[in-house]
């Protein structure tokens, strides 16, 4: 998509979110026009999806020139990967969770053809990213990378992925309640300006989510309402040229226990939590973010966790050098020290440490 002044504006030309979607991968792959493709599978997936996946490809003449299961997120190994894929290669599908979305997305980038997003989880947005987090030097780093050509989610399979994984979905899907207004924080200290429609398109997301009708997590539109938020997110990001629609002081928590702890926890449990300690913070939807998180159970699952509460204080006073460029409500003192008093008194957050 171009706008006034030649600026593009990339958009998945598949998004196909609906139940039994895998099994009709090969006819959408064929109406946008591909004949051979590579795909990338999560460890273990070939054995769950590769026969209903090849199947659905053969039947409508796709070649498929390669497949692998792919279990690194080391950048050397996949850009070695990319780079010896066949030349007639039209297309990386990807198919897993963030760590193999990730990698077929960085080989489409490096190599200039289309990445197909095709996960099997919904713990956060990277499905629908325009970047990758990759391990470069042994650290992870967020390295830019193309939005999806292609989003195509197979409802019926999240719904059979454990748990943990929608519940860290939501945690990622429900911080762009506090993203955004750290953004608008940035603004107003002349940090940062907002891109309106990107802007629109972010809160669009998150309130139609937060306010999608279900009896459970695993009702059917419970499940589409929340990849659709999340695909929403990734374009928000692509408007805006930043992640800073979608990514405030609650994924620099994250990102700080990222590196801190030698096991984290799933990336939108850590979101989650700090989601909910920076809205009261910034006093803004707390008990919006609160009562999301009981009614799906977020809270519940949390509990079981045994967190250690001074991981979180050390993660606030980290906060600010993750991302020094920015100037989110943690990049004041003040409100680190804020922060750090709610941790530790606020009657949800002591339930859950």
């Amino acid at each position: 998509m171009q706008v006034q002044g030649g600026t593009y504006i990339a958009i998945p030309s598949i998004l196909k979110v609906e139940a039994g979607a895998l099994a009709h991968l090969g006819n959408y792959l064929k109406e946008a026009g591909f004949h051979h493709v590579v795909i990338l599978f999560g460890n273990g997936l070939i054995d769950m999806f590769g026969t209903d996946v090849m199947a659905s490809l053969r039947n409508v003449d796709i070649e498929v020139l390669e497949y692998l299961e792919m279990d690194t997120a080391e950048v050397t190994a996949i850009s070695e990967l990319a780079f010896s894929m066949p030349s007639k290669t039209q297309a990386v599908i990807g198919i897993g969770g963030g760590k193999v979305i990730d990698a077929a997305k960085y080989c489409g980038f490096l190599l200039k053809i289309p990445f197909i997003s095709v996960p099997t989880s919904s713990s956060s947005d990277g499905f629908s990213s325009a970047s990758a987090s990759l391990v470069v030097d042994g650290r992870r780093k967020s390295l830019p990378a193309k939005m999806a050509y292609g989003i195509i989610v197979d409802t019926q399979v999240i719904r059979s992925a454990p748990e943990r994984f929608l519940y860290s979905g939501i945690g990622d899907m429900v911080s762009k309640i506090t993203a955004l207004y750290d953004w608008q924080f940035e603004e107003d200290h002349g940090v940062a300006v907002v891109n309106d429609f990107a802007m629109m398109v972010a809160k669009k997301a998150v309130n139609s989510f937060v306010r999608t009708p279900y009896e459970t997590i695993h009702d059917a539109l419970f499940l589409k309402e929340l990849l659709d938020s999340l695909a929403m997110s990734g374009i928000a990001n692509e408007i805006a040229g930043s992640s800073a629609p979608t990514s405030g002081s609650e994924h620099l928590i994250s990102h700080a226990l990222d590196k801190m702890l030698e096991h984290p926890q799933l990336h939108g449990i850590q979101v989650g939590i700090a989601t909910y300690l920076m809205a009261v913070v910034q006093d803004h939807r707390y008990e919006r973010v609160d009562a999301v998180f009981e009614k799906t159970g977020f809270w519940d699952y949390v509990k079981t966790l045994h967190l250690d509460v001074q991981d979180y204080l050390r993660a606030i006073d980290m906060a600010p050098a993750i991302k020094p460029f920015r100037y989110t409500y943690l990049h004041e003192q003040a409100y680190r020290e804020k922060a750090k008093d709610v941790l530790q008194n606020d009657a949800r957050l002591r339930e859950i440490f």
